[in-house]
């Protein structure tokens, strides 16, 4: 035993001390410090291939939470019981941490793994995917297609599937040094599934295209019909492919301002899962809107029949871990179009998310469904390299829970933000949200109390977070 554990010992310490020696030997990667802020496409560099290099990086962060929750179900019927919000104290969330391991393997050519080291879905270590990132083809034949490559990247795996700018802007687990607020937005779309994407970024166009599987677990299996429906015919027993593709403009102008705009498309005719549903790792409001009546085998909607919002009643952390999110739950198919529009003059910069989700509920039912967001922000960075800024997020969902409901539902978020880059690696963060559910029904078509009627949280967190 004591042999292993100097093995292990005499590996990490040669692995560190090779990621030291070959530091700023990867080609072609967002960097993971403040010198990444608002880069949202892969960037050719001119890092000088030297044979081998490993990169190790690792990602933590930690909030303090004093938020409270409230709906307006305090006068339920005597014989319905268990259904008061938690009581949140003023304490802190469970710390979060990522790790990056890769690899420059070749000329152009690299790998990248991702890890949840520790995660509000997953306590324990998981992998969140891992990609082959290629820029140049001369291990094919030297400057094989080198007019093409030199705008050109592909890559390959099971990795953060690239639909629309603003998971570029998001807090993934540990990693939130790149996020000037504390949470994501409303409907957050982000999904790791396996496929290839190909990139052309060239004199200020941006462009990809993609294709995954549409499945964020692997199987090969399809999907077996209801034993009550095997009788009839169904189609839908197939999982379809999804493709992405992006389509923009962006421009440094002059020094002091820069432009960008860009639309996205996600479509899939036949899906296993949705991309507001496939984060891993959580939300940073934890256990807002929830009650204790429910434990995470008795996990069940409280909006509607459908289970187009996720119910928060659960005291299980693991079972539900997106409270304060909205999920619109398409079952069948989805087709999503995100327009984000990105201007920074100098200190001051404004980041907006227009999309527009449409879907089937069932299988086998192609009525459509929609439910739009619309989000911006505003953050101005002053002082020495711009290491403070302050900010302001409003965002608004809307939309109908089943296409059986008489009106629509809207949620509205806003989030202000002050933050401090202590290095160029730590930043520090505190943030006041007040987050509205409108049009919510009482109870649902089971007669179970809804815990979004009237509901509203607000209150303060501060987050630290590092990475390297």
């Amino acid at each position: 035993m004591k042999r292993i554990y100097l093995l292990v010992t005499a590996l990490l310490s040669l692995t560190a001390a090779t990621a030291q020696k070959s530091f700023g030997q990867i080609q072609n990667q967002i960097s993971r410090d403040q010198s990444g802020l608002n880069q949202f496409d892969v960037k050719k560099d001119s890092v000088e291939f030297k044979g081998l290099s490993v990169d190790l990086g690792a990602s933590f962060a930690l909030q303090f939470q004093a938020i409270n929750s409230f709906n307006d179900q305090a006068n339920l019927p005597v014989a319905i019981t268990g259904y008061r919000l938690n009581n949140l104290t003023n304490n802190l969330n469970l710390p979060t941490a990522n790790m990056t391991i890769g690899a420059q393997l070749f000329d152009g050519v690299r790998v990248n793994l991702d890890l949840y080291l520790a995660a509000r879905h997953h306590n324990e270590t998981w992998v969140k995917g891992g990609y082959l990132q290629i820029d140049k083809l001369d291990f094919i034949e030297k400057d094989f297609l080198a007019g093409f490559m030199k705008y050109a990247t592909i890559k390959i795996g099971q990795m953060e599937n690239n639909y629309g700018d603003a998971h570029f802007r998001r807090s993934d687990n540990g990693s939130a040094l790149l996020n000037p607020f504390i949470e994501s937005n409303i409907m957050d779309s982000f999904s790791t599934e396996p496929g290839i994407e190909v990139y052309y970024n060239r004199s200020g166009l941006v462009s990809m295209i993609g294709v995954t599987n549409s499945k964020l677990n692997q199987n090969v299996g399809e999907i077996i019909p209801a034993a009550a429906t095997l009788a009839a015919p169904n189609p839908n027993t197939t999982i379809s492919p999804t493709f992405l593709a992006k389509l923009g403009f962006d421009k440094q102008i002059d020094k002091d301002l820069r432009v960008r705009l860009t639309g996205s498309l996600y479509h899939c005719a036949n899906i296993s899962g949705n991309i507001y549903s496939s984060d891993r790792a959580g939300s940073r409001y934890y256990y807002v809107m929830s009650h204790a009546a429910f434990t995470n085998t008795a996990l069940i909607s409280s909006s509607n029949a459908t289970g187009a919002v996720t119910n928060n009643m659960t005291t299980d952390l693991a079972a539900n871990p997106t409270t304060g999110r909205f999920n619109p739950a398409f079952g069948n198919w989805s087709t999503n179009i995100m327009v984000n529009p990105f201007v920074k003059y100098k200190g001051l910069e404004f980041f907006g998310t227009i999309e527009f989700a449409s879907g089937g509920d069932k299988k086998g039912v192609d009525t459509k469904r929609t439910v739009d967001q619309y989000t911006g922000d505003v953050v101005y960075r002053f002082g020495n390299n711009e290491k403070f800024y302050i900010g302001a997020r409003y965002g608004t969902v809307s939309g109908k829970l089943a296409n059986a409901d008489a009106k629509a539902i809207t949620i509205n978020r806003l989030e202000s933000s002050l933050g401090w880059f202590m290095t160029k690696n730590i930043v520090a963060k505190l943030a006041y949200v007040n987050q509205d559910y409108k049009d919510f029904a009482q109870f649902d078509s089971k007669g179970t109390p809804n815990d979004f009627y009237g509901g509203n949280f607000e209150g303060l967190m501060f987050e630290a977070a590092i990475s390297f």
